[in-house]
């Protein structure tokens, strides 16, 4: 019988063991893995993808993942640059996460962005993989983002149509009510901190209906803090990432501007050992090697 957390979120109908072979990821720094650094992993980051992966990779055999997000790339860009070559590494399982990048920003049109994300769904549900779409998280907890919740609810409900005419599996942010606490992100207060991307990796297993042994994670209590100290905080995140998050967007820059996908061709999934050293983890196939070479 299924739990009230099993009941929200849409599942693949999968009774057996997990039928994919070759898993890639597309999107932005949500993807990326931004927020939940990790010395071990590629470029420095681990994320709910790179956690999705480890899983998938201990049940089946021959599995390989590829990562192809990019910090900071408006739905155009990941429309433009990532959707073919994600085509092209001939995956079974896509994960496709875009457009908050868009929605966030003033005046930008969810209706508009949508248009964009049904020309990737379309494309890659043609190429016959099985295609996770996400949902924006609800941001009636955060003082930051409350603003836009409306625009959220818009696009959301878009994906939802999106996912039900194309056969898409919905990854349900919204829904996902343990992480609407600002202890699930990072002090940037955008990103998700480890604990948020695990939560997000164990939606996704319950969306793919993917047995695994991750367990929720407890936050820390929340520091007691008089007024004064809490508007201290808030004017070094003014200060730290307001200010300059505003600059970028005065300039036309991007925080991924000179960033490169970090795995940009499929690969064996290493298991990632937090604070790992990476010098000792094993090494690649000389196959991999080989490819890990051509990255480079």
């Amino acid at each position: 019988m299924l739990t009230t957390e099993d009941a929200r979120t849409p599942h693949a109908d999968n009774t057996g063991p997990h039928p994919w072979r070759r898993f890639v990821a597309i999107g932005d720094s949500f993807t990326e893995g931004v927020g939940d650094p990790e010395p071990a992993a590629a470029n420095g980051l681990r994320g709910w993808a790179d956690r999705v992966a480890e899983v998938l990779s201990e049940q089946v055999d021959d599995f390989a993942y590829a990562n192809l997000a990019v910090r900071g790339r408006l739905i155009a860009q990941i429309v433009q640059e990532q959707v073919e070559p994600a085509i092209a590494l001939k995956p079974d399982l896509v994960t496709f996460s875009a457009g908050g990048n868009d929605v966030i920003r003033p005046n930008s049109d969810p209706d508009r962005v949508a248009q964009f994300f049904e020309d990737a769904v379309v494309r890659l549900s043609r190429a016959g993989a099985t295609v996770v779409v996400f949902t924006g998280i609800d941001t009636a907890f955060t003082p930051v983002f409350r603003g836009i919740r409306g625009k959220v609810a818009i696009y959301n409900a878009h994906i939802r149509a999106l996912a039900d005419r194309y056969d898409c599996i919905v990854a349900d942010q919204w829904a996902l009510k343990e992480v609407q606490d600002m202890r699930f992100f990072d002090d940037d207060r955008l990103h998700y901190n480890a604990l948020g991307h695990h939560e997000v990796a164990r939606m996704v297993l319950r969306a793919l209906n993917v047995p695994n042994d991750l367990q929720p994670m407890q936050p820390d209590p929340l520091p007691l803090r008089t007024w004064r100290e809490a508007r201290a905080v808030d004017l070094v995140w003014a200060r730290e990432y307001l200010v300059p998050w505003v600059l970028r967007r005065l300039r036309h820059q991007s925080s991924g501007d000179a960033i490169t996908a970090k795995r940009p061709d499929p690969l064996p999934v290493a298991t990632t050992v937090p604070g790992a050293d990476p010098s000792s983890l094993p090494s690649l196939s000389p196959e991999a090697a080989a490819t890990r070479g051509e990255e480079d």
